[in-house]
């Protein structure tokens, strides 16, 4: 059997726009799918496959949010540099669960991370 990489969806009829380029490449680095990108903006997936694709007009709080959500700053999302943005933190599931946690009372945190503690110790006798 072949291991061959598929993506999801229609080929596209045209090239990326060169800001939808750096969109779609900061989204794969994060490991998010276009719907969950769609999603944390608040718009539909063929809204926001539109942005990867098209030359569209973004406001300044349409700019932030996605910046925020790929986890880079907004500068990053025009860098002309091929140099991978430098990431503060985690990306992707692992932000949004961080963030969900930071949410939490400070008691709630320290039980969950005293779960956290316990399963990433090293056992014992050395068998993962």
């Amino acid at each position: 059997m072949l291991n061959m990489k598929t993506t999801n969806g229609r080929p596209a009829k045209t090239e990326r726009s060169t800001l939808g380029q750096r969109i779609a490449a900061m989204r794969e680095a994060a490991n998010l799918s276009q719907r969950e990108v769609a999603a944390g903006l608040g718009i539909a997936q063929p809204s926001y496959a539109a942005w990867e694709r098209r030359n569209v007009a973004l406001t300044h709080e349409q700019l932030k949010k996605l910046a925020h959500i790929l986890g880079v700053q907004v500068t990053d999302l025009f860098s002309e540099s091929d140099q991978p943005a430098i990431r503060n933190g985690p990306v992707g599931r692992a932000r949004k669960t961080f963030e969900a946690v930071s949410a939490l009372p400070r008691s709630r945190q320290k039980q969950l991370l005293d779960v956290v503690d316990i399963l990433m110790a090293k056992p014992a006798n050395g068998n993962a």
